[in-house]
């Protein structure tokens, strides 16, 4: 239940105040000193105190309410606090204010407006109170990851990237092909190397190829290796990425691409460890751990009979998909921030609040590919030691011109996809969303959608 303290010497505050709250269904427990107002402060669960400025009689300084809001803030830095004050005590009260009072109201009150303020406060503090919640659990999830794992300098700071980390941890330590999927520029290429880094064979090599970035006609060689005379131009024999690889790790990435030669030889190699050069007879052995990556939709590709669905179960052994960045808002201003501080011009600079703003209004197409280029450029370009939006380069949102704000109200969709991600905790999906509690249950009404 809602509870509010009452700090005031006068016990008739208190009744009035348990009687006025009491309509809404607010619970108000009373201290008549500020020793014992701390004291039930240590002991209940208490989401908003109501303070008077004087409590020794004969005294009408006010000093006596500003010790107990200097104690309680020192204590309960989030805590809301209203004072209750004499009209000679005003100016006290604005200072107060100014060094974190919630609010300030002058005896005798005004019903109504305290009864908004505290309904208000209260609302706000509840919100807040669990995203702080949220966000100790979400610190504490990754502190365990970090204990538990070689992260290989990840940074990051959503649920979504946290569980395929998880995953990524766990599938290490079995010897057994893995895919990774997701679009360009998530971070395939990172998850790989935290699966390599937790492997058996963390201690062995980590060979990359990308095969996408090369002729098909050269694929078979850099994954095979070649004898002198295999093909035109190979005048002296060369090792191929899977020898390079042998007792550790081969991250082929953008494996769609591997022509229907290579998937044959590839699966083969998988199936039995053994392969040949291009133009020898010798068979090689290997032992080699295989991750795969690709942003192509490989199941499509094999009904239209470009990848073997037999490569396609054998490098799938376990399947880790990476959410774009646009999925992951959590993670755009740890890797902002990360990318900035990580690049020499960088050094000093920080991102203003339009700058923020502007990150997590992005879409990032290009995802963290397109967001370290953008702090690269920032930290380049950026006159000042803070970084501005317009510092950022990116691209204006495109207007509604609705002229009533509805081209920016998120849609079912959105909220939907926002209460899914924040496991139904309205205050962390209306943080996500950019609105209040209030407004997101104004929402959820209208649109039919359940708030359970």
């Amino acid at each position: 239940m809602r509870t509010v303290l009452v700090i005031d010497d006068n016990p008739a505050v208190a009744t009035a105040l348990d009687l006025l709250f009491g309509l809404r269904e607010i619970r108000v427990i009373a201290a008549q000193s500020p020793e014992e107002g701390l004291a039930l402060l240590a002991r209940e669960d208490v989401g908003l105190v109501l303070q008077d400025m004087n409590f020794s009689a004969d005294t009408t300084s006010g000093q006596e309410g500003v010790a107990l809001f200097r104690a309680i803030r020192t204590r309960h830095p989030d805590l809301p606090i209203i004072l209750l004050t004499a009209w000679t005590h005003l100016d006290i009260a604005v200072d107060l204010a100014k060094a974190g009072a919630a609010d300030y109201l002058a005896k005798p009150w005004d019903d109504q407006k305290l009864l908004a303020s505290v309904e208000n406060l209260l609302e706000l503090g509840a919100s807040t109170r669990e995203v702080s919640r949220l966000h100790e659990q979400r610190r504490k999830r990754h502190r365990d990851l970090e204990a538990r794992f070689d992260l290989r300098g990840l940074v990051f700071g959503s649920e979504r990237l946290a569980a395929v980390i998880e995953l990524a941890g766990q599938v290490a330590r079995a010897d057994v092909p893995v895919l990774i999927t997701g679009p360009n520029g998530a971070g395939k290429e990172k998850i790989a190397e935290i699966v390599q880094a937790n492997s058996a064979v963390k201690s062995g090599p980590f060979v990359t190829l990308n095969c996408g970035a090369m002729p098909t006609e050269l694929i078979e060689a850099e994954l095979f290796g070649a004898d002198a005379g295999a093909y035109t131009g190979a005048n002296r024999s060369r090792e191929g990425k899977f020898e390079a690889a042998d007792g550790g790790t081969l991250f082929l990435d953008e494996i769609g691409n591997l022509p229907p030669a290579g998937q044959m030889k590839l699966l083969r190699v998988l199936e039995t460890g053994r392969f040949e050069r291009l133009g020898s007879n010798r068979e090689r052995q290997v032992s080699v751990r295989v991750i795969s990556a690709t942003n192509a939709d490989l199941p499509a590709m094999i009904r239209d009979g470009r990848f073997r669905e037999d490569l396609y179960y054998r490098l799938n052994t376990i399947q880790i998909d990476i959410p774009p960045l646009a999925e992951r808002r959590d993670d755009v201003l740890p890797l902002a921030r990360h990318f900035l501080q990580a690049n020499p011009l960088g050094s000093g600079k920080r991102l203003g609040e339009d700058a923020e703003q502007a990150l997590l209004a992005h879409a990032w197409p290009g995802n963290v590919r397109e967001l370290r280029n953008t702090l690269q450029r920032a930290a380049l370009l950026a006159r000042s030691q803070i970084i501005g939006a317009t510092d950022l380069g990116l691209p204006l949102p495109a207007s509604g011109a609705t002229g009533n704000g509805a081209a920016d109200e998120p849609d079912r969709a959105a909220i939907e996809a926002a209460l899914e991600r924040a496991g139904g905790v309205l205050a962390q999906a209306a943080s996500e969303l950019g609105l209040s509690r209030q407004a997101l249950y104004r929402r959820l009404d209208r649109l039919g959608i359940r708030r359970d």
